[in-house]
């Protein structure tokens, strides 16, 4: 079973992301397809990029930069959970991501974001410039959630019937297209350039 990694993307505190995290973790393990792991920028805690070398070869010196790759490598799919601040994506996402390279490589990537009327496209339309430089493929499908403080209630958000299908529709697209990207991964070798 492929194995999906959602990441919440905003380690503000009092943040919404995290019960809409919960709640889309709960939609991916009752999907069935995937092996889901959730992920918390937050806990993981990763400081400013710290690495004395450039992520794309790989020669990572802290130990939070060794786990954070082999959390990642370990994925065969992946979902962002982001809000929107300032027309753009959290910092910490950013930093995430820029931590690693060849580790996002040939990955499906889906995205659900949230925030006011726009419902955090934004963000992900940012996010999009930088996975497809890391050769991941972004699915079309997304769940995006307007207005977010109206769905979460006592710490729990609650999704409507068009997000329940949003989420669906995405993650039967995450489980197709990450068999098809199968093959890249499997013949990519972290020795190569470019790989």
């Amino acid at each position: 079973m492929p194995r999906l990694m959602i990441v919440a993307g905003s380690t503000r505190p009092g943040r919404a992301g995290l019960p809409i995290t919960r709640w889309f973790g709960e939609r991916a393990r009752a999907h069935g397809g995937f092996d889901v792991t959730v992920v918390d920028l937050a806990e993981i805690a990763l400081p400013l990029l710290d690495e004395p070398d450039i992520p794309r070869i790989r020669r990572y010196t802290r130990p939070h930069t060794k786990e954070w790759s082999a959390t990642v490598e370990a994925a065969d799919a992946v979902v962002f959970v982001t809000p929107e601040y300032n027309f753009g994506y959290p910092a910490a996402l950013k930093n995430a991501i820029d931590y690693l390279h060849q580790e996002w490589h040939h990955k499906p990537v889906g995205f659900v974001s949230y925030g006011g009327v726009a419902a955090g496209t934004r963000a992900v339309q940012q996010l999009k410039q930088v996975v497809t430089t890391l050769r991941m493929l972004p699915v079309f499908e997304g769940v995006t959630i307007a207005w977010h403080p109206r769905f979460i209630h006592d710490g729990r958000f609650q999704g409507t019937e068009e997000m329940e299908r949003a989420a669906a529709a995405m993650l039967d697209e995450l489980l197709r297209v990450e068999a098809a990207l199968r093959p890249l991964r499997a013949n990519s070798r972290p020795d190569e350039p470019g790989a």
